[in-house]
């Protein structure tokens, strides 16, 4: 077992969200992201086969989708995808987003 205390090991970038790898392994990958106020991570996809989660630790924003799509993005909530759906992420306040993804990328 392996115990990660984010909230002591990885903070916030004032010009751009920060990301931290706090697992990886050949199953699945997790990664928290913590953006600013304003901060995105714009929407993507990738060419690959799988799942993800995003699940908002702190803070509040919204998910965002194909087409200009929007979801509101509150602690507690999670958002699960296909890794080939498009996906992204953007902050109202600041917030901390813990994504897995399985199998990793």
């Amino acid at each position: 077992m392996k115990k990660i205390e984010l909230f002591e090991v990885h903070g916030f970038k004032d010009l751009t969200f920060s990301n931290y790898l706090a697992h990886e392994s050949e199953f699945m990958k997790v990664i928290n992201f913590n953006f600013k106020a304003g901060q995105k991570l714009p929407v993507h996809s990738h060419d690959l086969e799988g799942e993800l989660t995003l699940t908002i630790l702190e803070g509040e924003g919204e998910f965002l989708g194909a087409d200009g799509a929007t979801m509101p993005a509150r602690p507690g909530d999670v958002l699960v995808s296909q890794i080939a759906e498009q996906h992204g992420v953007r902050a109202i306040t600041d917030m901390r987003v813990l994504v897995h993804i399985a199998p990793p990328i």
